[in-house]
């Protein structure tokens, strides 16, 4: 048999010990040593039945978010139920004290409180998940803190900072998609993009033709099996250097319309080119490079006959 573990105090030896659990602590009762202190709440969890019960029980807040100018951290003076209660000259108070709470900021907080907005409604536009925006929100105020905005426009930080956002957690969104959502051209938003990574040491890896394949077969209602066959082509592309220096989407165009028709799809060119943002000269240049240097002309004239 094991023998039992016997605790002492390590100052007097004495194995008169007290836990009390709601201080966390183990406390011997000869002389009053506190042996360990752990801060547990033994006590039983809260529950809410009403919205009020959960007012008055809850411990925290909001969690912190980059897409607010202040985080969520700060406060607003004064509530609609505590207005309701006061009489005229102390809801002027109220309103005048509102007014210099807004005025006292800074012109970073103030140029973050209307560039977070927009961020936050081009990213509901593009769909764009919220941790994306999360990420866009933190690079624009880190470009805003170290003086990036300065002599550019705020929609081309923004937009800058949702397309690297987008990069860095393999969103598929084209540069020709976010110009659209603003009144930009796609050149300066990719200038704007480039010097924001650059100067604060974003690292970014190139976008590959397969983050396109999977959006756009869902736009073109393709089968699962196109999509797999679509997946082999660029990667046996990938593999014989097909797709080196060429554009990721006219490459996932190309390689979804040849899927398409080994399967037995029937997909236009023009379709094609609508759904991937390209024209159609790009979408033929990229089929016949594929037909010709993967040697699917046979496949292609077989499935044409069936």
């Amino acid at each position: 048999m094991k023998k039992k573990t016997v605790f002492k105090c390590p100052e007097c030896k004495s194995q008169k010990l007290k836990s009390d659990k709601k201080k966390g602590e183990t406390i011997c009762k000869k002389c009053g040593f506190v042996i360990e202190e752990e801060l547990i709440d033994f006590s039983q969890e809260w529950r809410e039945f009403s919205s009020d019960q959960g007012d008055s029980a809850r411990r925290v807040g909001s969690p912190i978010t980059f897409t607010k100018h202040d985080q969520g951290l700060s406060t607003r003076v004064g509530t609609a139920g505590d207005l309701s209660k006061m009489n005229p000259s102390e809801r002027r108070n109220v309103f005048k004290m509102r007014k210099w709470q807004t005025r006292i900021s800074t012109p970073i907080e103030r140029n973050l409180k209307f560039a977070l907005a927009e961020l936050k409604r081009i990213s509901s536009f593009l769909d764009i998940s919220s941790v994306a925006t999360e990420e866009a929100g933190m690079i624009y105020r880190r470009a805003a803190e170290k003086g990036l905005v300065r002599g550019r426009s705020m929609e081309s930080v923004v937009a800058g900072a949702i397309y690297a956002a987008c990069r860095r957690y393999g969103i598929p969104r084209t540069l020709d998609e976010i110009s659209n959502a603003f009144p930009l051209d796609k050149k300066e938003i990719g200038k704007t993009y480039r010097f924001i990574c650059r100067q604060l040491g974003i690292r970014i890896l190139p976008t590959s033709p397969q983050d396109y394949v999977q959006r756009f077969a869902s736009e073109l209602n393709l089968k699962p099996e196109t999509v797999s066959k679509a997946m082999e082509i660029i990667k046996k592309a990938t593999d014989m250097e097909i797709t080196s220096g060429k554009g990721p989407t006219g490459i996932a165009a190309a390689a979804l319309y040849v899927a398409a028709l080994l399967s037995g799809e029937k997909k236009t060119q023009r379709e094609v080119a609508d759904v991937a943002g390209v024209t159609e000269v790009t979408i033929r240049n990229r089929y016949k490079e594929l037909l010709e240097k993967l040697g699917l002309e046979d496949e292609i004239k077989k499935a044409r006959d069936i």
